[in-house]
């Protein structure tokens, strides 16, 4: 039994199957028989776990299991109170209705890799980042979130995964390792 943590770079879809235009995860991981708990778009980076026991990649990524995961988020503009305080309520997206979250005001973490092509930047527009968790994860719901209260995002990396973090597991993008399953308990 594996588990693996993995920091996905930008770009790199989240998937071991080819692409047409994109690296996979098989451009970075070459062992056989472990699968996702859980997906990050191509525009996002960060920690991913890879495991070869479909009860822990269930236990991992099924919302029902209340398993927190934090993002940190540089979104365009100043937020205000009012902007945090509604993402963490349930915001109604159209096609779902979001859990309630955390979400604070964070600074830009000393700790966070150059990402590669840099994000753009426009000199009259104030940046900030955020540090939202979620116990859910649906299809790019954090960029719809953030863009709902008014901040669009600009980057977002996925910090955090229940007791795993990049920050007490440091990886650098596209690193991967194994660790003891035992750790997810």
């Amino acid at each position: 039994m594996s588990l693996i943590l993995f920091n996905k770079p930008y770009g790199v879809m989240s998937q071991f199957s080819a692409h047409e235009t994109r690296k996979t995860l098989a451009s970075y991981i070459d062992l056989p028989n472990v699968y996702p708990a859980g997906r990050l778009d191509a525009d996002s980076e960060g920690l991913m776990l890879l495991t070869d026991n479909g009860q822990l990649q269930q236990e991992i990524s099924h919302p029902d299991y209340g398993k927190e995961k934090t993002y940190l988020v540089q979104v365009e503009g100043t937020p205000i109170e009012s902007q945090l305080q509604a993402l963490r309520q349930p915001i109604n997206l159209g096609d779902f209705t979001t859990r309630g979250s955390k979400a604070v005001t964070i600074e830009s973490p000393n700790w966070l890799w150059q990402r590669d092509p840099p994000v753009r930047e426009r000199k009259n527009i104030p940046v900030a980042w955020l540090a939202i968790t979620l116990a859910e994860g649906k299809n790019r719901q954090v960029r719809r979130m953030t863009a709902a209260v008014g901040l669009p995002t600009l980057r977002l990396i996925r910090s955090s995964i229940g007791p795993f973090s990049l920050a007490s597991h440091p990886l650098w993008p596209g690193e991967w390792r194994v660790i003891n399953e035992e750790e997810w308990k």
